[in-house]
């Protein structure tokens, strides 16, 4: 969130993190004999049946008719942003065996290599090729390993690139079966609109179907899942399959749950069934003019005061004051700002503390940061009469420390101690402290992709840090509405790279988030899906409060995607959601500045 006009804070960061990846290569060698019992298990690999095998990221790959090394057609990838243009496939082999992985190249920086060997990855490729190369390497697989991935790729901002005739040379490995019966099913949390449901993984799973009343309702790949849009007070019947690609499994064991009557936790209770959340720009000024609390419109029914500060990066002393005269003329006296809090809230309004913003770096890396943190936040909530909290850490407050890959079990001072302080807060307020949270999609959906500095460092810590956060307190969390602009292209659940501005971003992005998904990729950490009435769209008032302005028309046809399953465009949703919270906007100034164009759509579409 900006205390200056339009901002650039992230959309630069997608390329630094490209730009921080690890690079692994290897030099070529050549290719021993294969064995009298070896064959080429690579499905069209000289990409004859078009991309049929291969999966290409962010759309990246094509097949054309020239230039090809043999046959009659080639791949073509090209990298974009960042995008390395991957093509892929998942070969089925045997353990403990030996393998050559080789292709015809052409292009700069195009690499080929195998990943989930079970021993040593390997990867080999060539600097440039104007010509038609051949890459080369082996690797042997683990005692456990019955599939790996074989891949080629391009380089971050290096042009197209070119492949054909890949070969994976080696024993076959044997035929897969379908996986078991899932075991164990069992329903966790309810509410009035979902019921959690997890499982015991089958052997060979790829992953999973979650049927409601004998209807398929959700695939996932991990062994939980929140089945959404349900009705209050009524009783409802789950099974599971297991699937990979030789089929689904039959289905298990029945399980039935009830959900609860009244509205979801998280100190919900009291918003309305689509709020309109904002920003006011309490404790500055900015080209947008400050606005009196007293003067905010009704149409807003979650208030962020907009910021609480800390008084240095590490101490947890978290400060509010109302912007000095000299920067705002027209600022209330703090005794009349108290007195419009307790008006809008008798109309029904929540006002929150929002912590941190763009200037606000906030890094509780020590147990008397955290101890201090939530005293200083306490006392605000106190003087101001607040209704809670508004987690809006931005920059470098949050990061993940190397090796801290695992979002469900974080080890991360800055990290735990966060989740320490808030849950305190929680405990000290009751169930009526509402929380929301405002984070950038570099700190959320980015983590479908990336999650901290990886497994193996090199990547930014920064990426996916939120997760961690949002799942601990997913049980008290009132809102989260993550920040689709200020924003570089994000990869959805399509593995296609969504960019903001249209309705097709924010579509995406909220999919996510009503889905859940593999953390970097791994289906053993899979981040579950969260309530819709948990979940709002952020987006900016204007087109000077920040990049990413959205028209009402596309904000409209998200909304229609998301809760009606109309307009959804070239996006399939994994679910229509009614029960989605609503919008949030950066800021309740910024839209008084223009008319009100925002809030004004929102009353429009809800019946506001």
């Amino acid at each position: 969130m900006e205390r200056t006009g339009p901002p650039a804070r992230i959309s630069g960061l997608l390329a630094a993190l490209s730009a921080a990846l690890l690079v692994a290569g290897g030099l070529a060698a050549s290719a021993p004999a294969a064995a009298a019992a070896d064959t080429d298990l690579a499905r069209n690999g000289g990409f004859e049946a078009g991309l049929d095998g291969w999966s290409c990221t962010g759309g990246s790959g094509a097949v054309v008719s020239t230039p090809t090394h043999g046959g009659t057609s080639a791949l073509k990838a090209t990298p974009a942003g960042s995008d390395n243009a991957e093509c892929s496939q998942t070969v089925t082999v045997k353990p403990d065996s030996t393998y050559t992985l080789s292709a015809w190249v052409q292009g700069s920086y195009v690499y080929l290599g195998a990943s989930g060997t079970g021993t040593t990855d390997v990867s080999t490729w060539t600097q440039s090729s104007p010509g038609w190369t051949q890459l080369t390497t082996t690797f042997r697989t683990g005692a456990a390993t019955t599939s790996v991935k074989i891949y080629t790729h391009g380089w971050y901002g290096t042009p197209t690139y070119y492949a054909d005739d890949l070969t994976l040379v080696g024993p076959g490995g044997d035929p897969v079966a379908i996986p078991a019966t899932p075991a164990g099913l069992r329903a966790g949390t309810t509410t009035s609109s979902s019921v959690a449901l997890s499982w015991t993984g089958s052997t060979g799973a790829a992953g999973y179907n979650v049927y409601r009343g004998g209807t398929k309702v959700l695939s996932v790949t991990g062994t939980s899942a929140t089945v959404t849009g349900l009705a209050a007070s009524t009783a409802y019947s789950f099974q599971v399959t297991a699937t990979n690609s030789a089929g689904e499994s039959a289905k298990s064991s029945t399980v039935t749950a009830t959900t609860a009557a009244g509205g979801g936790g998280g100190g919900g209770s009291g918003l309305p069934t689509h709020a309109l959340v904002g920003y006011l720009h309490s404790s500055f000024a900015n080209g947008s003019g400050y606005t009196r609390m007293a003067d905010v419109p009704d149409s807003w029914d979650v208030i962020d005061l907009a910021f609480g500060e800390p008084t240095s990066v590490t101490s947890g002393d978290i400060r509010f004051s109302l912007c000095p005269v000299t920067e705002c003329p027209n600022v209330e006296s703090v005794a009349e700002f108290k007195a419009a809090i307790k008006a809008k809230q008798a109309a029904g309004k929540k006002v929150l503390i929002s912590i941190g913003g763009q200037n606000g770096q906030v890094q509780l890396s020590t147990t008397a940061a955290r101890d201090t943190f939530v005293s200083s936040v306490s006392k605000i909530i106190d003087d101001y009469g607040l209704d809670g909290l508004d987690i809006d850490f931005e920059g470098h407050s949050l990061s993940l420390n190397t090796g801290d890959t695992d979002f469900r079990n974080p080890t991360t001072p800055v990290i735990v101690n966060l989740i320490s302080a808030v849950k305190t807060l929680k405990a000290k307020y009751g169930d009526k402290f509402v929380l929301t949270m405002a984070p950038e999609t570099f700190f959320v959906q980015l983590g479908y992709q990336y999650y901290g500095s990886g497994p193996w460092g090199g990547q930014d810590p920064r990426a996916g840090a939120y997760l961690p956060v949002i799942h601990a307190l997913r049980d008290d969390l009132t809102l989260l509405h993550v920040q689709d602009y200020n924003s570089g292209s994000i990869m959805g659940l399509d593995n296609q790279y969504h960019s903001m501005g249209g309705a097709d971003f924010h579509i995406a992005m909220t999919d996510m988030l009503l889905t859940g998904f593999p953390v970097a990729g791994d289906t053993t950490k899979v981040f579950p899906a969260l309530r819709p009435d948990q979940v709002s769209i952020g987006l900016p008032a204007s087109t000077q409060a920040g990049n990413g302005y959205t028209s009402p028309s596309e904000v409209d046809k998200a909304l229609n995607c998301l809760t009606k399953k109309t307009d959804c465009g070239s996006y399939t949703t994994h679910g229509t959601w009614p029960g989605l919270r609503g919008l949030m906007t950066w800021s309740i100034n910024w839209d008084r500045f223009n008319n009100g164009e925002f809030s004004k759509n929102f009353d429009a579409y809800f019946g506001g």
